[in-house]
């Protein structure tokens, strides 16, 4: 049976899970992209994301939205399932796409709106969220985890979350 909810969608890093302990790998010259999706498996969980993914699910049918490269796919699912959150599709970043996350984001956005309402996309990156809100989706901003200018820097100049 095909599920006609509304979409949520949530991204991942500082959304629902806390990068904070694995921010240092981004601060080394060069940096060490490796030790920082190998550290995603670590994260501890967001309980005001986790918890709004929980509420959000007994209405909308919670998809998972991150840069973090394709590599990432079965840590990030086993992640996922470890803390409690709701089943839903992932979807990541190709391994070779550096573009920015606000254009990779808004990309799978479009495409998933083409089918299906989207009620609510919950990310933590601003311009991300700018430019969702211009495309006109309804955008919940992510104010829980600190804020990092490395993990900033990450997404928006190398496009690697």
């Amino acid at each position: 049976m095909t599920d006609l909810r509304p979409l949520a969608v949530f991204d991942l890093d500082n959304t629902l899970a806390d990068t904070a302990h694995r921010q240092r790998f981004l601060t080394r010259k060069p940096r060490d992209w490796n030790g920082f999706f190998r550290a995603a498996a670590e994260d501890p969980p967001l309980a005001e994301g986790v918890a709004l993914a929980g509420e959000l699910a007994g209405e909308c049918e919670i998809v998972y939205l991150s840069g973090r490269p394709e590599r990432c796919r079965r840590d990030s699912q086993k992640w996922l399932a470890a803390h409690g959150l709701p089943d839903g599709r992932l979807y990541l970043r190709r391994e070779a796409d550096r573009r920015p996350a606000r254009t990779t984001k808004l990309e799978v956005l479009r495409r998933l709106a083409r089918d299906r309402e989207i009620r609510v996309l919950v990310d933590d990156d601003d311009l991300v969220c700018d430019d969702a809100e211009r495309a006109g989706f309804t955008v919940l901003r992510a104010r829980w985890a600190a804020r990092s200018a490395d993990l900033r820097d990450a997404q928006e100049r190398t496009g690697r979350t």
